[in-house]
């Protein structure tokens, strides 16, 4: 079984001024999948906060997920991105292209998305908007093709989609 975090990045919710709608969601459709929730924070627009939460959930839980919500956008307190950047070792560019082209489908303001992802160890991060139905629509974009990369970062399965176990 694999396991995921997630972290919320509003300062609302670290409050307690706002319901964690977009984390709830995310922890369902995850255990739906068969991930084990090592980790689900609320933490505020905060990048030193950020940055420490996706480091200790990467190196010391040892997920293999981290998906945020939240902090993507155009305001001074959207910090998600920077904190992102500086944790991840290798870029996964091709994951950010299709939330916007997917989103942007839906609606034009998906261009003003800075969410970003990379890898950091075994664990693949990934930023998601802060609204639940823009989280649920970057869900169904976003699997099975994070699960096989994954599979792929984690050696379990080759990069043409072929099982490196037992060849």
């Amino acid at each position: 079984m694999r396991k995921a975090g997630i972290i919320i990045s509003s300062d609302k919710g670290f409050k307690g001024e706002r319901v964690d709608e977009s984390g709830i969601l995310i922890k369902n459709l995850l255990e739906n999948m068969g991930y084990f929730i090592e980790r689900h924070v609320i933490l505020p627009d905060e990048k030193d906060m950020l940055k420490k939460e996706m480091c200790h959930m990467a190196d010391d839980l040892g997920v293999n997920l981290i998906l945020t919500s939240g902090g993507t956008g155009f305001s001074k307190s959207d910090v998600m991105p920077e904190a992102t950047k500086d944790v991840i070792e290798r870029e996964t560019p091709g994951i950010e292209e299709a939330m916007r082209m997917e989103s942007l489908k839906i609606t034009k303001r998906a261009m003003l998305s800075r969410a970003v992802s990379g890898i950091r160890g075994d664990c693949l991060i990934v930023n998601m908007p802060g609204s639940p139905k823009a989280v649920k629509e970057m869900m169904d974009i976003l699997f099975p093709s994070i699960e096989h990369g994954i599979s792929i970062l984690l050696g379990e399965t080759g990069e043409c989609g072929t099982s490196v176990k037992g060849e």
